[in-house]
């Protein structure tokens, strides 16, 4: 018997750091009888948070996948679903700190749906926009949940307006609180209205599943209010949702019926045009099986996305189309990869067809066959052994021994290309080497191992310095990769001081520029002649300043921020060797001109050369087109970027003068400043270099009670003493 598709979700938990994202991953793995026992953060005992590392700083690390089973409604019915009640969850914990972002890209890339989890009372975070702006790019719908309702400080309305507000997100209230901050107790569900208080609120032994309805009269003054004020809102903006809710809505508010309103809500949900949002506290118990039902009423089943596209492996301008069903040909994503005890586990989400342990598929990006030799269902670190795998399941594999994170695995015979997820680049670097010399090849196998698992870490050799350099998307980043390689592949290490990874572009374009490369020494000379041009560029419409069409940069071959563009006419380079000067150019701006940093947001026109019957060849082309770039851009205003972060500083009133005069002392730009009660916020732009040890220092500067966020932001262009110092120090290193 054909399984029913309308019965999965496969959604994730995303959230800034700290909003209650994996104590709600855990109300939820107890209320659907995954475990019986409840994991707290901040015991060390939460099992999505199941890493040594995780468990001692109290905050996710790695995105954990685990599944479950809930049946829409029966918390409060009581009654023992039946097995077509039944609905089958993939659930994914995503971290919250900005330096693992690569989790969160990697998570949403493959999910359905999200829950997005804000904090009671700060509302939208930096670290929130980030995730939301992360998920709109993978098209995934998402419902809300403020949590911490309990908070001291909390704040309904705030909350709702900081989404709507700050996100531009079209949030529809459909759960609102019964009184909040200290005098929460329960919640009130707009749709159904009827509020819903446990019976032992906050208790560890009932544990929220206790429930008792609640008529709406029987409410409070102020909770009635808040109920009405509300309800107005939520069915004007169901109404705008459908033409037909609207003409009942003219007519009659109140004419609007809950199947109704749950539909409208599920339509608008998938098409982007609302976004459910919920409330609660996940530590008290209250609220999250309304978030579980709002799952099941409002995120996507894989047959509401239908058909996934990809490139075909022969002709990638042909674009490829796989309904999500069993009978298509088989065809996954590897999104995640894990190196354990047991071995490497591959994670993958299977879209279309049946993958079966046993058999052979392709590697459509490496072009090699790939053995899936046995298959798991996640439960966090638990195994639990499967033969195969539908369309719409998430699984993890063993024996894909070529595979990196974003690889498309597919049918031998119908091969097919995925867009893979995309990753920012690291922005801070450090040297490292082993402690006993005879370690290195073994530090060197296991950085191969680290990024073939996180594509946001990088390891490189450099030549000149004869160091080791890895890189990161921050201090934590890095630290944790150390504290992997002493723990899971025994190599005691000593790594260098942090060190910003800079870019350099130019501020001009040039024109007519000439590379040579001419060497005889006896018997076949080598010649390659190239003229370029070069311009900045950033892949952005000159006149709009909007991105250009993916169409249009693929065109101008925009890889690593450089285009490149071949204009030779007449045959004066034979066509054979332009790839070669393309490399050449590509190459030389990996390592930049004057410092030694990549180069990038720079288009490079190929414009004319000569050749040499016997003496010319590929080698030669590819030296004549980087001594063609180096001079280049050494005549085009060249500039070193520098990454700038966005700052979230939370500070009492007494510090702020504190605050913003170190702020400003570290070339910080202030953006923006609100008070919020004793409280102010203060948002800034300020460059990596200047950030080092921050927290440290935000803390002496008010006794422990500030806290700061941090992101990157964008590249900017260093002032000219900070260049003159930077040039000299790489000039001074390379010697």
């Amino acid at each position: 018997m054909a399984r029913d598709l309308t019965k999965i979700r496969n959604i994730g938990i995303a959230a800034h750091i700290d909003a209650g994202k994996t104590t709600t991953s855990e109300r939820i793995l107890f209320y659907t009888g995954r475990v019986h026992k409840i994991g707290e953060v901040h015991e060390g005992t939460a099992v999505m948070d199941f890493d040594p590392e995780e468990q001692k700083r109290g905050i996710t690390i790695n995105s954990a996948a685990t599944f479950c089973e809930w049946s829409r409604g029966n918390w409060l019915t009581k009654t023992t679903p039946t097995p077509d009640q039944l609905y089958n969850i993939n659930l994914i914990d995503t971290p919250g700190h900005v330096d693992f972002t690569a989790e969160v890209e990697r998570s949403l890339r493959v999910l359905d749906g999200a829950v997005a989890v804000f904090d009671g009372k700060e509302g939208v975070e930096a670290q929130s926009e980030t995730v939301w702006r992360q998920a709109t790019k993978y098209n995934v719908p998402r419902i809300c949940f403020v949590n911490k309702m309990d908070k001291v400080g909390a704040d309904y309305e705030f909350c709702y307006q900081t989404i709507l507000d700050r996100l531009g997100a079209p949030a529809i209230p459909v759960v609102v609180p019964i009184g909040q901050a200290d005098t929460f107790a329960g919640v009130i569900d707009l749709i159904a209205q009827v509020g819903y208080k446990p019976e032992n609120y906050g208790d560890d032994k009932d544990r929220g599943q206790t429930v008792n309805k609640v008529e709406i009269s029987s409410l409070d003054d102020v909770d009635q209010e808040r109920f009405a004020h509300y309800r107005a809102i939520m069915l004007e903006k169901v109404a705008e949702l459908d033409d037909a809710l609207a003409e009942k809505y003219l007519e009659d508010p109140e004419s609007l019926t809950e199947p109704e309103i749950r539909a409208a809500l599920r339509k608008g949900t998938i098409e982007f045009k609302c976004h459910p949002l919920f409330c609660g506290s996940a530590y008290q118990y209250v609220g999250v099986q309304q978030v579980l039902d709002g799952v099941i009423d409002f995120l996507p089943a894989p047959t509401d996305i239908d058909e996934v596209k990809g490139l075909d492996l022969r002709d990638h301008d042909k674009v490829l189309v796989r309904k999500l069903i069993p009978t298509e040909p088989f065809c996954g994503l590897a999104f995640k990869i894990v190196d354990d005890k047991f071995g490497t586990l591959t994670y993958v989400r299977v879209y279309s067809g049946v993958l079966k342990a046993g058999t052979r598929v392709l590697n459509a990006n490496k072009g090699t066959k790939e053995n899936i030799s046995r298959m798991f269902q996640m439960s966090a670190n638990d195994r639990i052994a499967r033969d195969q795998a539908e369309s719409g399941d998430i699984v993890a594999v063993i024996g894909v021994n070529e595979a990196m994170t974003g690889d498309t695995l597919c049918d031998l015979d119908d091969p097919i290309i995925l867009e893979r997820p995309t990753f920012p680049e690291p922005v801070i670097s450090m040297s490292i080497e082993p402690k006993a010399g005879a370690d290195k090849d073994k530090l060197t196998n296991a950085l191969t191992n680290l990024r073939r698992q996180d594509p946001t870490f990088q390891a490189n050799y450099n030549k000149e310095t004869g160091e080791t350099i890895i890189a990161g998307m921050g201090e934590l980043h890095l630290e944790i990769i150390k504290m992997r390689l002493t723990r899971d592949y025994k190599v005691e290490c000593v790594v260098g001081k942090p060190k910003v990874s800079y870019r350099e572009t130019i501020g001009a374009s040039v024109k007519d520029v000439r590379g040579v490369h001419k060497k005889q020494s006896g018997g076949r000379g080598q010649f390659g002649d190239v003229w370029i041009k070069i311009e900045p560029f950033d892949g952005t419409d000159p006149a709009t300043g909007k991105p250009l069409e993916p169409e249009v940069l693929k065109k101008l071959r925009w890889e690593d921020s450089i285009a490149w563009e071949n204009k030779v006419v007449g045959g004066s380079i034979p066509k054979e060797f332009i790839p070669s000067a393309e490399y050449g150019i590509r190459q030389t701006c990996k390592t930049g001109i004057i410092a030694g940093f990549p180069l990038i947001n720079v288009k490079v026109t190929l414009t004319d050369g000569s050749y040499h019957d016997v003496d010319s060849s590929q080698i030669a082309f590819e030296l004549a087109g980087r001594l063609a770039i180096i001079d280049a851009v050494k005549a085009a205003k060249p500039e070193i970027l520098e990454p700038i972060m966005k700052l979230v500083v939370t500070t009492p009133k007494d510090f702020v003068g504190n605050v913003t005069g170190d702020i400003n002392r570290r070339r910080g730009l202030i953006v923006e400043s609100s008070e919020r009660g004793n409280t102010v916020i203060v948002e800034a732009e300020v460059p990596l270099s200047e950030m080092f040890g921050y927290t440290t220092e935000l803390r002496s500067m008010s006794t422990g009670r500030a806290a700061a966020a941090m992101e990157p932001l964008k590249y900017s262009t260093v002032p000219a003493n900070v260049k003159a110092a930077i040039i000299a120090e790489a000039n001074g290193t390379k010697k």
